[in-house]
């Protein structure tokens, strides 16, 4: 039998009335079976994430940190405590702004949490999960291939997974490069790279530090810049054939309005159904599928 709920105590509030209790004593606390089950399944619900597929690219402490900064592997953003500017941290610190590492002061609790309560000593770093790019290196991935340069901006992608989906996507159509913000968007950490399905060791990813910027440079370079957002023209109906990058927005926002009014032009899916809105990795395999179509026919 269940024993009933008092005084907020949950079951066993009341009095143990067993066979050879002692006098006074409570009722122990037992689940009824639809107690049980609601446990059960609010411990499958549970994410299957563990600490160290969340934390593999963290590293700890002043000592490890200022070994990472001397190996010159890309740091993805250094979290400091707030207030702590004593001792080698000033020189941490000002190594990673040498190196224009984002940098956020957090209060101690986040870092206990974000550390799993090791001794971090007031700084963490991430590590990024394979080093950046640049778009001279993706230039020169197309100059090899001999094709007209392909390239995908990222304007504030949030979510590993769809990070991820869109370098997989990204490299199987064959563009040379994926573009990603320095701040407000998600850097290659392990997550990432298994979402990307190993594509990130075959694609040139570069990090910038704002996205207009890179499309003024892009426009100085001779490409030209395709919004992929709603109200334009139909992307099978856009040449996508010369040096071309395409801007495909994050998953809540979209493209910013600065972005796209630095684009050439939009380009769009048509779509059907009762939901407007496409993943961002779908759309741009629709986009970019068209892209390698167009490219393949020019070759011919």
């Amino acid at each position: 039998m269940a024993y009933e709920k008092k005084n907020g105590r949950g079951n066993g509030g009341g009095r143990d009335r067993r066979p050879g209790a002692k006098p006074g004593a409570r009722a122990p606390f037992r689940y009824d079976g639809a107690q049980r089950k609601a446990r059960e399944e609010r411990r499958d619900a549970r994410p299957e994430n563990t600490e160290k597929e969340i934390n593999e690219n963290m590293v700890v402490g002043r000592n490890a940190v200022r070994e990472l900064l001397a190996s010159g592997r890309d740091i993805d953003k250094i979290y400091v405590q707030n207030g702590e500017r004593e001792g080698s941290i000033i020189q941490l610190i000002g190594e990673a702004s040498a190196r224009k590492i984002p940098i956020a002061e957090v209060d101690r609790t986040k870092l206990d949490k974000m550390s799993a309560y090791a001794r971090h000593q007031g700084i963490v770093a991430f590590a990024a999960e394979q080093n950046y790019s640049t778009v001279d290196d993706m230039l020169s991935l197309a100059n090899e291939r001999g094709e007209a340069p392909l390239l995908v901006i990222a304007d504030g992608i949030l979510d590993p997974q769809n990070l991820g989906a869109l370098i997989r996507v990204a490299e199987c159509t064959g563009a040379h490069g994926v573009l990603i913000p320095k701040r407000r968007a998600v850097g290659l950490t392990a997550l990432v790279g298994r979402a990307s399905a190993g594509a990130i060791e075959h694609l040139p990813v570069a990090r910038v530090p704002n996205v207009t910027g890179a499309i003024e440079d892009l426009k100085q370079r001779g490409f030209w810049i395709f919004a992929a957002d709603m109200g334009g023209t139909p992307y099978y109906s856009s040449d996508f054939s010369g040096p071309v990058a395409i801007v495909l927005g994050s998953e809540g926002e979209g493209i910013s309005r600065l972005v796209r009014e630095k684009c050439d032009f939009v380009t769009s899916i048509p779509l059907h159904g009762k939901v407007q809105s496409m993943n961002v990795s779908t759309a741009a395999a629709v986009i970019l599928a068209e892209a390698a179509r167009q490219r393949d026919l020019k070759k011919e």
